[in-house]
């Protein structure tokens, strides 16, 4: 199915500082979900159409597709749909043409219209090195293949750094929504540090047209204070502006590994990540899938409750993803999973985390270094295999 061709047009609006923004439209621990991979995997070559989903997941099928979510039940969230800007979005403070942009997200590409989202990430080129992310596909040095790859592949927007998605807007700013990334990690500085400093600015974003700004916050770090307070300004502004907010709501602390055991993607943990991700109004959280629970007790920080390990969470994906999906205004902002590493075994860890996320009442996926890794077409391949987990109507809300 081909990606859903551009229509636009431009409204303006005053805003402080009288500025006019053009608003585009349609623009050694194994966890219970490494397992489910590592089974999938063995059956993935990355040629099976989604349509035989089940077929792909084998003896894990049963367990992924029939799960039945006995902790938060689906009656409490509020899913994606494709009302879901009229039915969520237009309740809350945000200013008319951030309705729009957020509209314009959702209606583009293979899953316009269906309230599910598939972004395409590439931001690693400060995050990890252009070089560790782009020797294994050298034609995604250049930002083009970058905004190729999301339009070809159907996505709902192209998410990127100011540099990229700069170099290509006058030619492609109208015919996908761009998602300007302000902060970034680099990884020059000797000895490495890590931190998000802003390498753009809002006005910058939407003086070329973006639908959308991310930034990222690194809760738990001794920079998240800063950070904190400099998103949550960037995001008012951007909303002031007109754009949709996406934030990057990862946790850094090296005390938060412990006993062999990565307490990064806990339940928990990153449940309450995405709980002050939308305190400042992000419209949208992208949060690394749980593989874990029971981080706050065994850190021995902050404060829980033991329901949290019992009738909220089980140790299943879909139900740690659910929690997740609390975090987040139980639903009123979508919760996108990111994709993770390039490995050996791409198309099976990208069928599980989209069955995952979806399952549990998620918003989508934005998979970057599973897609651009690798020859542009299988790239679509990939991105297209995530789109049909959210297509496919027999895959239910747990």
């Amino acid at each position: 199915m081909p990606a859903t061709p551009f229509i636009g047009f431009f409204g303006a609006e005053t805003v402080p500082k009288v500025r006019w923004l053009a608003v585009l439209i349609r623009v050694s621990y194994r966890s219970p979900k490494s397992q489910a991979i590592d089974s999938v995997c063995a059956r993935s070559d990355g040629d099976t159409p989604m349509s035989a989903t089940p077929d792909l997941l084998g003896s894990e099928a049963d367990n992924l597709l029939n799960h039945k979510c006995s902790t938060i039940d689906q009656s409490m969230l509020t899913l994606p749909g494709p009302d879901f800007v009229d039915r969520v979005y237009s309740l809350t403070d945000r200013p008319i043409p951030v309705l729009r942009s957020l509209q314009a997200i959702f209606d583009h590409g293979r899953l316009g219209g269906t309230g599910y989202l598939s972004l395409l990430p590439v931001d690693q080129g400060i995050e990890h090195t252009a070089g560790a992310s782009f020797a294994p596909n050298p034609i995604y040095f250049d930002p083009e293949n970058i905004v190729r790859l999301a339009i070809e592949g159907g996505c709902n927007a192209v998410a990127s750094t100011l540099g990229v998605l700069g170099a290509v807007a006058r030619k492609y700013a109208h015919k996908i929504p761009f998602l300007v990334k302000l902060n970034h990690n680099e990884l020059l500085t000797y000895p490495n540090k890590y931190d998000q400093i802003m390498f753009g600015s809002v006005e910058q974003a939407a003086d070329m047209g973006a639908a959308a700004v991310g930034a990222t916050i690194y809760f738990g770090s001794e920079e998240s204070n800063r950070q904190i307070v400099e998103v949550s300004e960037a995001f008012h502004l951007a909303h002031e502006l007109g754009m949709a907010t996406v934030l990057w709501c990862y946790l850094r602390n090296s005390g938060f590994k412990k006993d062999g055991v990565d307490y990064h993607v806990s339940a928990d943990m990153t449940s309450q990540a995405n709980h002050l991700g939308v305190t400042i109004e992000a419209d949208i959280i992208k949060q690394k899938q749980a593989e874990n629970n029971g981080g706050f007790s065994a850190i021995n920080f902050a404060k829980t409750h033991k329901a949290v390990y019992s009738t909220l969470a089980s140790d299943h994906p879909i139900d740690l993803c659910r929690y997740q999906v609390a975090g987040c205004y139980m639903g009123r902002a979508g919760l996108i999973n990111s994709g993770g590493a390039s490995g050996e075994n791409d198309f099976g860890q990208a069928v599980v985390t989209a069955v995952i996320n979806k399952r549990a009442g998620g918003t989508g996926l934005i998979s970057g270094r599973k897609a651009f890794q690798r020859p542009m077409q299988e790239g679509v391949k990939l991105l297209n295999a995530i789109q049909d987990v959210y297509l496919d109507e027999s895959i239910t809300i747990a």
